[in-house]
């Protein structure tokens, strides 16, 4: 894994909305039929079981859905880049994060956050974080959670099965986040301070490119 200096990337695009969500459907459909050609049963099945996720789950209170996509994507294999992808730094979009049932921090955050707005959480209420594993001793990423509470957010992590608050992750030191208002440096409690446009950032930028236009449109 890269330094967190030179793996911190962007967020700059019109997210999908439930309507907008809704009207990819068909093409989630054709998607799944496609995985299951080209890969196996198990795999489509992983992607039709995300789709299911965001579909059948619009009305649950905020709470559950943080819990429910964090177990959702918790259950895929980790793997390093390096021994997934042939490569030391590589952004997985959530569906090549399901087809290929394996992934990093990262590639579970991702996931994560963009399930999350397509279950109707707000982008500012939601945060990549790049943070120091101190046990670990290395870069790792999670996704915080504000809502109402800018000083202890809820943390949404591979690390650990239960969604508890920064207050309670003495084991994390958050150094930046990021979502599509902008980066943010984050080495003190509360939402940090603003650095600038994520959009300058490369990895994310990349990852963009690579996400389904009739899933995730691309901005003008």
């Amino acid at each position: 894994m890269q330094s967190i200096l030179s793996t911190v990337f962007s967020l700059g695009m019109t997210i999908v909305t439930c309507s907008s969500y809704a009207s990819s459907l068909t093409y989630l459909s054709e998607l799944v039929e496609n995985t299951q050609r080209q890969h196996t049963i198990q795999t489509s099945g992983r992607i039709l079981g995300w789709d299911n996720l965001i579909s059948d789950n619009q009305d649950l209170a905020v709470h559950e859905k943080l819990q429910l996509v964090n177990d959702f994507f918790n259950r895929i294999r980790y793997k390093t880049d390096q021994n997934h992808w042939g490569t030391e730094d590589y952004w997985a979009t959530p569906i090549e994060l399901l087809a290929t049932n394996g992934g990093d921090c990262e590639d579970y955050s991702i996931a994560k956050y963009f399930t999350l707005r397509a279950l109707g959480i707000p982008d500012t209420d939601m945060r990549l974080t790049y943070v120091n594993a101190v046990e670990l001793n290395q870069a790792h990423m999670v996704l915080t959670y504000y809502g109402d509470n800018e000083n202890d957010p809820l943390v949404l992590d591979n690390l650990i099965p239960r969604i508890r608050s920064v207050s309670q992750r003495s084991d994390l030191e958050p150094v930046y986040s990021f979502n599509a208002e902008g980066l943010w440096l984050t080495l003190e409690s509360g939402r940090g301070q603003l650095l600038g446009n994520a959009n300058e950032l490369y990895q994310w930028r990349d990852l963009l490119r690579r996400l389904p236009r009739k899933i995730y449109p691309k901005p003008h």
